[in-house]
């Protein structure tokens, strides 16, 4: 156990040396300093343990500490640590990986490339959408629809497709020739079209962005199968992603899933799309791909991107790539982690104590501010807010998130909130206990600090 001095200096150390992701100053004047994770805890630096309620951030699903995936990195270092795939190269881990992806992903995807993450991923996907129609002499098809809510990375691209004003706020202006729609959100989606069911209606404004910017300028639709980092777990109305799957075809506009959060079982399927029988042209995946373990990220294309690239002469190539593409120990953890979804039985778990998840959950919504109870395997969310009636959200200066978020911690629960709604994605390795646990500590946590007037219960 560390002391409160030791933490002290590298608090102080982590402040004068460090830029985090999404840096705020004042966030880092007491963080949560990690040091150990077996299974669904996390143990931080004074030795306290804490239930992992974010898979730490979407990604550890098959939990931490498995002793198979650091053996996988290590004897792959051992052997070759790193080998490119540039140059008429390649590895074996790189060659074993594109083989069982295949087994696994939507029937339709025949191909990868590897990246580091999941913002490259979108960068790739976005190249290789405008590279294939201009391959087929058509360069004019470069726009790219996304949603609102949307998170697709932190590159100058992914901040360009993310629908999170914030992520371009301060950077100077999005790219040019990036296009949002709205989302389906279904518990504050305003359907104007009462005719048509709201899935129907949200998928619609797909195609009335592609008729105003013109079919022969838009290259792609980028989409998460539930919106999840910029959202809030946000699950589509069954209707949306068929009707979203025959615009595409309609106006030629590929789709591209964005499974980095959906993917390699965390909605009970192994990737999202599946829920609702859709194929997409593009998918690109991250995070579950080695539960975290290392980074590693990529995209998966249709047999008729594939025959594109492979038909392009030397100087016309898909002139796009990393150092660290197909990096072969990331590809050696990504086997293993694979070996222990299917060897466990993950992917079905998930369905199964997702849906134990949302029953516990959905007893809070007898709390005047619990406003929605939503997810999908193991991704959920509790949406609170300030009137039920009206859907009207907490005023800032209330500080409801902040004291919801600190409650949680205090109870040994370590989450994400987004405003005032509280993301859970566990890893899918959770016991049946930890999954209740974490359900009674949001619920506690709601009641304490939104306690109904006149409740005096502690």
């Amino acid at each position: 156990m560390t002391s409160i001095q030791d933490k002290t200096a590298l608090v102080a150390s982590d402040r004068a040396h460090l830029i985090h992701p999404q840096h705020q100053a004042q966030e880092h004047a007491n963080p949560k300093v990690w040091v150990s994770g077996r299974g669904s805890e996390l143990v931080d630096i004074e030795g306290r343990a804490f239930l992992d309620g974010l898979s730490s951030m979407w990604n550890v699903n098959v939990g931490h500490g498995r002793e198979e995936l650091a053996q996988a990195a290590a004897g792959q270092v051992r052997s070759l640590a790193f080998g490119t795939s540039y140059a008429g190269s390649v590895t074996l881990p790189v060659i074993r990986l594109g083989e069982r992806l295949r087994e696994r992903i939507y029937p339709n995807i025949e191909a990868f490339h590897f990246t580091l993450g999941g913002s490259d991923a979108t960068d790739t996907s976005i190249r290789l959408a405008r590279f294939f129609w201009n391959a087929q002499g058509r360069p004019g098809k470069t726009k790219i629809i996304s949603r609102e809510l949307s998170y697709h990375g932190s590159t100058v691209a992914g901040a360009s497709t993310t629908g999170v004003e914030e992520f371009s706020q301060g950077f100077g202006e999005r790219l040019p020739g990036f296009v949002r729609i709205g989302s389906p959100y279904p518990y504050r989606f305003e359907n104007r079209h009462p005719d048509l069911s709201p899935g129907i209606a949200a998928a619609n404004l797909l195609e009335e962005a592609i008729l105003r910017e013109g079919p022969e300028t838009v290259a792609a639709f980028f989409a998460e199968p539930v919106q999840g980092g910029g959202g809030g777990v946000l699950v589509p109305p069954a209707d949306y992603f068929p009707r979203i799957r025959e615009i595409c075809d309609r106006y030629d506009v590929l789709l591209v899933s964005d499974d980095v959060i959906t993917g390699f079982g965390r909605t009970g399927r192994w990737f999202g799309l599946e829920h609702w029988g859709v194929q997409p042209d593009i998918v690109q995946f991250a995070k579950g791909i080695t539960s975290g373990y290392v980074p590693l990220g990529g995209v998966g294309v249709s047999a008729r991107i594939k025959d594109v690239l492979d038909s392009r002469d030397s100087d016309h190539r898909f002139w796009h790539g990393y150092t660290c593409s197909g990096h072969p120990v990331a590809c050696a953890v990504a086997l293993a982690n694979l070996d222990i979804l299917e060897r466990e039985s993950l992917v079905e778990r998930s369905a199964v104590l997702g849906a134990r998840l949302l029953e516990r959950l959905g007893e809070g919504l007898a709390h005047p501010n619990v406003g929605e109870v939503r997810g999908l395997g193991l991704m959920a969310a509790v949406e609170l807010v300030a009137d039920k009636s009206t859907k009207e959200r907490f005023p800032s200066s209330a500080g409801v998130g902040a004291r919801l978020g600190e409650g949680l911690y205090a109870r040994g629960l370590c989450t994400r909130l987004l405003g005032e709604t509280i993301c859970l994605a566990p890893p899918l390795s959770s016991s049946e206990a930890q999954i209740e646990r974490i359900a009674d500590i949001v619920l506690e946590t709601i009641h304490t600090v939104l306690a109904p007037a006149g409740d005096t219960t502690p």
